[in-house]
């Protein structure tokens, strides 16, 4: 690296990026081609000194001047795809029951949050926004009340006779 054409209050006056100017020594080998097979027979070398472009450079305070503008670079954390499990510890509700959510994070796409509120009812957030009711969101999927609710709760089934009465109790229907 070469030395900056002007300081950095220059640059931010004139409005150009406080860089220094990057050069880079290239050596080229030649080699003599009509040299037996497998030997390299060194014909010539030469070195020069080739101009890349101009290399920002960072500032005292940290920061870096871009087109007579002062710039910061911010780190971004990205969060791992996946399903993550969680629970308010109590504090949320007055009576310190638990309160247990689901964040569904793809791998592209807007992310998922599923919320119990105090009386077991369950939410759903699309990207943080407005909170739903989860049914609305099943709904939008094509689900109707009949799967909606073999999803969540078991269902007692009777059939009765003149003789005789069967009951078939916990049966889960499937949703499809």
């Amino acid at each position: 690296l070469g030395e900056p054409v002007f300081d950095v209050r220059e640059c931010q006056l004139r409005g150009t990026t406080y860089a220094a100017p990057l050069r880079v020594l290239v050596r080229l080998v030649i080699y003599d081609k009509e040299a037996p097979a497998g030997s390299n027979v060194v014909k010539d070398i030469r070195e020069q000194e080739v101009y890349m472009g101009e290399m920002p450079l960072m500032t005292d305070t940290g920061t870096f001047v871009i087109n007579g503008t002062e710039r910061v670079i911010v780190s971004q954390l990205h969060r791992s795809p996946g399903v993550f499990f969680d629970h308010d510890k109590g504090k949320t509700h007055s009576s310190g029951k638990l309160l247990f959510s689901a964040r569904v994070i793809p791998y592209r796409g807007s992310w998922l949050d599923f919320e119990f509120d105090p009386k077991d009812n369950v939410f759903v957030r699309i990207d943080r926004r407005r909170k739903l009711p989860a049914t609305v969101l099943l709904r939008a999927l094509g689900y109707d009340t009949e799967q909606i609710l073999g999803m969540f709760f078991e269902t007692d089934t009777f059939s009765l006779t003149k003789r005789t009465v069967k009951v078939n109790l916990g049966a889960r229907t499937a949703a499809r």
